[in-house]
């Protein structure tokens, strides 16, 4: 063999070695430890040290160590899986990322479940394939569920955690996060009357969930307490041409709102632009408010006031409630009790649709007596 050809077969001896997955054994043996205690290290588990503790992690990044996940399973019983998914429209081809609140809090729940050593398995509510069987899942995220949920139900059957992006009423959950619905509606709402708005109206959606209900019923219950009749228009949420639809037949009303709160993201712009064709000026004629993470509204003409429901905050939450329930860290209830709950707050970001100009008044210099 020439020096050349032995060169080049030891680069590839090298780089075979390097591709090599180094193995609970081989970190053992770089840190001068027994498996047990690298196992240990790694879980968080044992009495050790933690000096100890630190310089087996700090071997196993090193080397590249990451646990096998086949290992795990035998060892744990837990596959490192965990489900998320929108029950609300399971019957409906609904896409749930195309909307940015859905999206940003499926972002941060990806990352708060990597950090924890989990992925994360976006699966739809209903398939004409058993995706749900043929995943092993640890436990799920359901977000928004509707009443009586038949799929959270038979997760609990299943002995699943489950944690709600959402009240849950009366599905049976670990735990839940959600925004105090009726507080926000009740501050957009005050808003829009203080900013001169006499009679608000809403678009709202025809589902079940607890966002939906809680919203509406706030605004219903606002509406009798200051004496104004409801002004309001309901459609399926997860159809864009039925909010389009609604946004019209809102404005197009004989006793048509001038300022109209939008439950759902795309209801700005449909507001917009059915404003338009009626020939409605926003913010003159027209007062809007919609619930939105996009950022598509600040540059409207003019920029819409949305409100943040603060998705990335509930989706980091959610996970870690949910793998601290596999985990079996902290204190969870048992069946039957009150499932633990956290409430999130939100943040209205005021633009110009829902600010009158103050009217202008026009001061003529003063006459100077015997002038013209």
């Amino acid at each position: 063999m020439t020096a050349a050809a032995a060169n080049q077969s030891g680069r590839r001896s090298t780089h075979a070695r390097r591709m090599e997955r180094a193995g609970i054994r081989d970190v053992a043996a770089a840190a001068g430890v027994s498996i047990t205690t690298v196992s240990d290290a790694l879980n968080g588990k044992g009495r050790l040290p933690d000096e100890t503790r630190s310089k087996v992690r700090e071997v196993a990044e090193r080397l590249g160590y990451r646990p096998s996940a086949a290992a795990r399973t035998l060892r744990t019983g837990r596959s490192g899986l965990i489900g998320l998914t929108v029950t609300t429209y399971g019957q409906e081809p609904f896409t749930f990322t195309e909307f940015a609140y859905f999206a940003e809090m499926a972002r941060a729940a990806t990352s708060a479940a990597l950090t924890r050593g989990y992925a994360l398995v976006v699966l739809p509510a209903a398939s004409r394939h058993d995706v749900w069987g043929n995943v092993a899942l640890d436990g799920t995220v359901v977000i928004d569920p509707a009443d009586h949920d038949p799929m959270v139900a038979e997760l609990y059957r299943q002995g699943l955690p489950v944690v709600s992006d959402g009240k849950p009423g009366n599905c049976p959950v670990t735990a839940w996060v959600d925004n105090d619905h009726t507080s926000a509606v009740l501050e957009i709402l005050e808003h829009l009357a203080e900013a001169g708005a006499r009679r608000i109206g809403l678009l709202t959606g025809t589902s079940t969930d607890t966002y939906t209900r809680l919203s509406t019923e706030a605004y219903l219950g606002w509406c009798h307490r200051v004496g104004q009749q409801p002004v309001y228009e309901a459609y399926p949420a997860h159809d864009p041409c039925a909010g389009a639809v609604a946004a019209d037949r809102l404005l197009a009303r004989p006793d048509r709102p001038d300022a109209v709160y939008g439950l759902f993201d795309p209801n700005g712009t449909d507001l917009l632009a059915a404003a338009r064709r009626y020939g409605l000026r926003v913010p003159e004629d027209l007062l809007l408010v919609c619930c939105s993470e996009s950022d598509v509204y600040a540059t409207t003409e003019p920029p819409i006031t949305t409100l943040s429901l603060k998705p990335q905050r509930i989706g980091t939450t959610v996970v870690n409630l949910l793998i601290d329930a596999i985990e079996g860290v902290g204190a969870f209830t048992g069946a039957g009790d009150t499932p633990e709950g956290q409430l999130m707050p939100t943040e209205l970001i005021v633009r110009r649709s829902s600010q009158r100009r103050p009217t202008r008044t026009t001061v003529s210099a003063p006459r100077v007596p015997g002038e013209d």
